[in-house]
């Protein structure tokens, strides 16, 4: 299965879950709502009302997964995953206000004990109905969840379990009623007013530590430096930094290597680097390596070193006619220091004059120009 088709997949099993709970919850929040107004239950109703915002996340999850399933553009390189993080946002706030509507109406209702509502025993029915539904795609909705990685699945299965929590405290406060305190259904939709509002405070804060670019938990981060170090050539690490954006996850990283070895050694390793925390973080989905000769984070340059181009311009100068013989010539830029390799043909190991002659040239270009500070002369296999 290519990876394309895996996360169709995905986006199809997140559909089915959420058109199965927004089926539930349209159910759900009629009886409810139709409930506690006939059978006189202020927390049935106010359960209802959650029911109905479970309904509202539904819908919301649904706009999410449709906008962020698709692929990275142009405009969008890093692909749609913010949606659902904003999504998630604007479905927490939503709860905070619905939150803070029943409360305001129940406290009302509290000061005023004639307009408090006296529930009958039908109501009972209904809130064990809700508990055994809301559990029940809780479950559903977590294992799905997990199966697609998906952060905003997740959050609506914890609304489907706030919402059977709820209903519980629902059934506490009609029972309670029943048995003699008239003041028990109030106080059960205050304290499920309250539940809905942590659940909204919670969604909020997390999906904004999101949009900031908030780092991976530590545990992660932790795992993730030590399957780099112990990467074969991976001599260091520094500079790394992680990200979130919806059930993804970026790594950006600086590996330190054998200051020696060729670019093309120096990009496989960190191609290796790349894949391996891909193969073993579900949640990595791109990792950007950038290779160094030693560790530079802080390093603090003062003065630009000299260029290739320079460098060769400094050779032509001190060595004339003889830079002809000259096969090329390797730079190193390390701990401070700039260093230059010249290499010769093996077939002139046995011109020992002219060997002889580039080399007080090359050292007398090392004496003379300030920024370069060694000039080696080797002879190339």
């Amino acid at each position: 299965m290519t990876e394309l088709s895996e996360a169709q997949q995905a986006t199809r099993l997140k559909a089915r879950v959420t058109l199965v709970a927004a089926a539930v919850n349209i159910f759900l929040t009629l009886i409810k709502i139709g409930m506690g107004i006939i059978g006189q239950s202020a927390a049935l109703i106010a359960d209802g009302v959650h029911s109905l915002s479970d309904l509202l996340s539904d819908l919301c999850v649904l706009i999410a997964i449709k906008m962020g399933g698709r692929e990275a553009d142009y405009d969008h390189p890093y692909g749609h995953r913010r949606f659902e993080t904003m999504a998630t946002v604007l479905l927490g706030l939503g709860l905070i206000v619905i939150a803070g509507g029943i409360a305001v109406d129940v406290t009302e209702r509290i000061l005023h004990p004639d307009l408090l509502m006296i529930p009958t025993q039908d109501t009972l029915v209904v809130a064990l109905i809700s508990i055994l539904a809301n559990e029940g795609l809780y479950h559903y909705t977590v294992r799905i969840g997990r199966r697609t990685r998906s952060k905003l699945l997740l959050a609506n299965a914890w609304h489907h379990r706030s919402d059977a929590i709820s209903s519980v405290v629902v059934l506490f406060g009609i029972g309670a009623v029943i048995l003699g305190y008239p003041f028990a259904d109030a106080i059960a939709a205050v304290i499920v007013a309250l539940m809905i509002a942590k659940i909204g405070l919670k969604l909020v804060l997390e999906s904004i530590n999101e949009l900031v670019d908030t780092s991976l938990p530590e545990h992660v981060v932790n795992d993730i430096r030590k399957k780099i170090k112990t990467t074969d050539g991976v001599r260091g690490i520094h500079l790394l930094r992680t990200r979130q954006m919806g059930e993804d996850a970026y790594v950006d990283a600086h590996i330190v290597v054998d200051p020696r070895i060729t670019v093309s050694e120096g990009h496989l390793i960190g191609d290796v680097v790349r894949d391996k925390l891909k193969r073993d973080f579900d949640e990595v989905v791109d990792v950007l390596v950038h290779i160094d000769p030693e560790d530079d984070e802080f390093k603090v340059v003062e003065h630009l070193p000299l260029t290739r181009k320079q460098i060769n311009k400094y050779m032509a100068e001190y060595l004339g006619e003889l830079k002809d013989f000259v096969a090329e010539f390797r730079v190193h830029y390390l701990e401070g220091y700039l260093e230059v390799e010249v290499l010769l043909p093996h077939l002139m190991s046995t011109q020992s004059h002219q060997v002889e002659q580039i080399k007080q040239h090359c050292l007398l270009m090392e004496r003379k120009v300030d920024q370069i500070d060694k000039v080696s002369v080797f002879f190339k296999a």
